[in-house]
């Protein structure tokens, strides 16, 4: 397809030390996306791409200006002490099963320019009912990797017989990046499997681990209040109103919603 992919470079590309590669992306209760934008926000990171396609979903998002934008994904870089940190967060992701595999792909090729070897993705696992305290999971393509982040931390490894086929990037980034030795793990938080559910209290177990495992120097009591500001507008709301930017999702999110339990990254 003529201009599938648009990357456009925001900024300077930055010298990285031995980063770690961070993807969070729309998907069941949006754990990864809520995860992923809390850490860029927290972390002050500054924005190096921006990705177009016309393969996200048909649509423009209204934003608080009352203006219009199109879907996009970007991604961001943070010096850090011992390691640096990429990081990608967005409105949207590929719906379909080729432009899925081709955005992986291009993803990859731009974190191997930074010689990116490690990798996290974030998502949620769906439940039928609402988890009043939320556990994470660990995969991934390396079980040392996966050993050195479930060290000393509450992360679930028997993932096996809990969810059926980890569907969409966060799932892809992890079987693609084996095939060029890098070491992948997944994080996938449990939430409400309802595509208007907003999950945040598993993003914020996801995130907890994260800066307990990567030193990221976040302040999870900010996350809780945020928690409970969204918790309380969403109560307000509830009746008749939409999650923001829900409606660009209910496709990738419809197709996953045919058990008790699901995940989509």
């Amino acid at each position: 397809m003529k201009n599938a992919w648009q990357i456009v470079k925001t900024a300077p590309l930055p010298k990285l030390r031995n980063p770690i590669f961070i993807e969070g992306l729309p998907g069941i209760g949006n754990v990864g996306k809520v995860a992923i934008d809390f850490i860029i926000d927290g972390m002050k990171a500054k924005k190096i791409f921006d990705i177009y396609s016309h393969v996200f979903p048909h649509s423009v998002f209204v934003t608080e200006e009352n203006l219009i934008e199109l879907p996009k994904i970007s991604m961001y870089y943070k010096k850090m002490p011992k390691r640096d940190i990429l990081l990608l967060g967005g409105d949207v992701q590929p719906t379909d099963e080729i432009p899925s595999y081709e955005f992986s792909e291009k993803i990859l090729d731009l974190i191997e320019k930074f010689h990116c070897k490690e990798i996290v993705t974030l998502g949620g696992i769906g439940l039928p009912a609402v988890p009043k305290s939320p556990k994470v999971y660990i995969t991934g393509n390396s079980k040392e990797l996966i050993e050195r982040y479930a060290a000393k931390s509450d992360l679930d490894k028997k993932l096996y017989g809990v969810v059926g086929p980890i569907i969409g990037v966060s799932g892809l980034l992890l079987g693609l990046s084996k095939r060029r030795n890098i070491k992948a793990v997944s994080l996938l938080a449990e939430t409400y499997g309802h595509p208007m559910y907003l999950g945040m209290r598993g993003a914020r177990e996801a995130v907890r681990i994260l800066n307990q495992k990567l030193s990221l120097g976040l302040n999870i009591k900010q996350l809780d209040r945020e928690i409970d500001e969204v918790e309380k507008e969403t109560l307000r709301r509830s009746r008749g109103m939409e999650v923001p930017k829900s409606a660009a999702l209910k496709k990738l999110q419809d197709k996953m919603m045919q058990g008790e339990t699901s995940y989509i990254g």
